[in-house]
């Protein structure tokens, strides 16, 4: 046969494409093309949060090698993922409608001490006391809401740090008797999962090696969930506006909707993720401090989510593990004891370098790069 008709034959063999060295990269092309169209969809990536999280704490605090050079422990792994709802449900509103509030102190706070007064005096069902504490969590949004909407930009900013500095000094002192003041509330008991499981005690087998404890499994669990529900938000009409309403508020109440209520859903739904996390990290410390209200709680989750990434579902998560890598590994000795004081200041270097040279994010560097190899894949 002649070189000629052999090229037709594998063109056509190929569906009308010659295939450059052979099956392999066919293969791979395949491959690469059906993750494209799978890797948006919601199945996907709740699918792959699942396996994130189930192998987290595995090679943060047991994996060879992996685990050495992180320096991280189990109960790390848990609070990165507590921390991690607060961040996804704050980028709902500073991410998806461009809404900043300082004041998320106050709603993580309520969920936070809500949880433990309640399992302090009343029940200590972890499932319980987490959905009362949401419901506490969420009407106190709607009132904050509705207050601080009022006022756009910079002037709702400080409303929300104002309210929220209030609520802080009402528990410090007029309501310290409920929440125990500047030492906290304390006393807190959180019964077993489903009345059969402990949460300190450690999952049965493989899932003990990867998960850990009954309490990870827990707050993991919460946090596909939010993850799952975040999505849904997103994708559908609400999302939507929101999106319009983050590009050009005027333009969105000029084809007719209520750029007011949908802001006021926004807060809500923010609040609701924060108070979620607030009573999470109530059962996963079995404390609840007073610094939980303060100002300083509102601007760490402002800074770990401008930190992974504004406006992305996965960026606030890393930016929640970097920050409390460096405040809890980087300032806890060997072998960072030689930098260990002064891990403010590598935190903020840190901070500074990602907002100077990659504005985007962490995750959104990831992106840029992912982009990257598929162009240049494309291109061979």
């Amino acid at each position: 046969m002649s070189d000629k008709n052999a090229n037709a034959t594998e063109t056509e063999a190929d569906g009308g494409e010659t295939v450059s060295g052979g099956t392999g990269t066919a293969s791979l092309d395949g491959v690469r093309s059906r993750w494209e169209r799978v890797r948006g969809r919601e199945s996907t990536i709740i699918a792959l949060t699942i396996v994130g999280v189930a192998l987290f704490p595995y090679l943060l605090a047991r994996a060879p090698v992996i685990s050495d050079l992180l320096q991280g422990y189990q109960e790390l792994a848990s609070l990165i993922l507590v921390w991690g709802i607060f961040a996804i449900g704050f980028d709902l509103l500073l991410g998806r409608t461009g809404l900043l509030s300082f004041g998320h102190a106050a709603l993580w706070g309520a969920g936070a001490y809500a949880a433990g007064w309640l399992s302090a005096n009343v029940v200590q069902s972890p499932l319980v006391i987490v959905g009362i504490a949401v419901l506490f969590a969420v009407v106190l949004s709607v009132v904050l809401g509705v207050l601080s909407l009022r006022r756009g930009g910079i002037y709702f900013a400080i409303l929300t740090l104002a309210f929220a500095q209030m609520i802080y000094y009402m528990a410090s002192a007029p309501l310290a008797s409920i929440t125990g003041g500047d030492n906290g509330l304390t006393g807190v008991e959180i019964g077993p999962l489903l009345g059969s499981f402990d949460l300190g005690t450690e999952l049965p087998s493989v899932a003990g090696t990867l998960l850990g404890t009954w309490r990870y499994a827990f707050i993991a669990a919460a946090l596909v969930a939010s993850v799952a529900v975040i999505l849904r938000i997103l994708n559908s009409p609400y999302g939507i506006v929101f999106r319009a309403i983050h590009e050009n508020e005027q333009r969105a109440s000029f084809v007719g909707f209520n750029v007011w209520r949908y802001k006021l859903a926004a807060f809500v739904l923010s609040g609701t993720f924060a108070g979620l996390a607030g009573a999470l990290f109530t059962v996963h410390g079995e404390y609840v401090p007073l610094s939980s209200l303060y100002w300083t709680t509102s601007g760490e989750v402002v800074i770990m989510t401008v930190l992974g990434g504004v406006g992305t579902l996965i960026g606030p998560l890393i930016g929640a593990g970097i920050y409390l890598w460096v405040e809890y590994i980087v300032s806890g000795g060997y072998p960072f004891d030689w930098i260990g004081p002064y891990w403010h200041l590598v935190l903020g270097l840190v901070f500074v370098t990602v907002v100077v040279l990659f504005p985007q994010g962490v995750w959104g560097v990831v992106e840029d790069g992912r982009s990257w190899i598929a162009a240049r894949l494309e291109e061979r």
